[in-house]
């Protein structure tokens, strides 16, 4: 038996809802690009978007939460790489260039505006709490990685997983920062692979 009439589908209706979070995710891009990050309102989104307050809320918490989608979209946890333990800056390197080609897709005129000290979202996504870097999140992954090396041998004894993988995470931001100022000519994998290589060197005993 069919749906009665007037009444949409259950498939309909999620699909509705989709499209509507997509709306908001698309006209948020489209106001960072003009306005920035930092610039973002709620009633902006919503103005751009077409939908009311209330649709804004079913999907997104507030703007801070709206604007961890684009960092957070992703959990790392089950993400798969190819490049052996044995070569640490190269693992990482692929690790890393997952998050970053995100970025890329999003573009520099995207990210030059949503790389913000005033991005709350972002800090909060690429920071610690108590010390420890929330689960799913790239950096995690990266200390997990980090720390398998080292139990395999492959980094030295005294080496510290956590600090190396917060230092890792801000010679990221430096190349994505620089891939912005270069307005994409900067090749961030062949820079970030060069950088890491060069900074894990001295850890390195195989």
């Amino acid at each position: 038996m069919g749906n009665k009439v007037g009444r949409p589908s259950k498939k309909s209706v999620g699909m509705a809802a989709v499209d509507a979070k997509q709306q908001i995710i698309d006209a948020a891009v489209t106001l960072i690009r003009k306005i920035g990050a930092d610039q973002l309102t709620i009633r902006r989104v919503v103005e751009e978007s077409g939908l009311s307050i209330g649709t804004f809320y079913h999907h997104f918490k507030d703007k801070d939460d709206l604007l961890m989608y684009f960092v957070k979209e992703e959990s790392f946890a089950e993400t798969t790489l190819h490049v052996p333990l044995s070569d640490p800056a190269g693992r990482i390197c692929e690790l890393y260039m997952h998050l970053i080609r995100r970025y890329m897709d999003l573009g520099t005129d995207f990210m030059a505006k949503f790389y913000t000290t005033g991005n709350k979202a972002l800090s909060s996504y690429m920071g610690t709490e108590t010390g420890a870097f929330a689960p799913d999140t790239v950096m995690f992954r990266c200390e997990q990685e980090l720390s398998a090396a080292k139990d395999q041998g492959f980094l030295s004894a005294d080496s510290d997983p956590h600090e190396l993988s917060e230092d890792i995470c801000t010679l990221v931001k430096g190349c994505v920062f620089e891939w912005c100022l270069s307005s994409g000519e900067v090749n961030v994998e062949e820079t970030l692979l060069r950088i890491l290589q060069r900074y894990l060197r001295g850890m390195l005993t195989k």
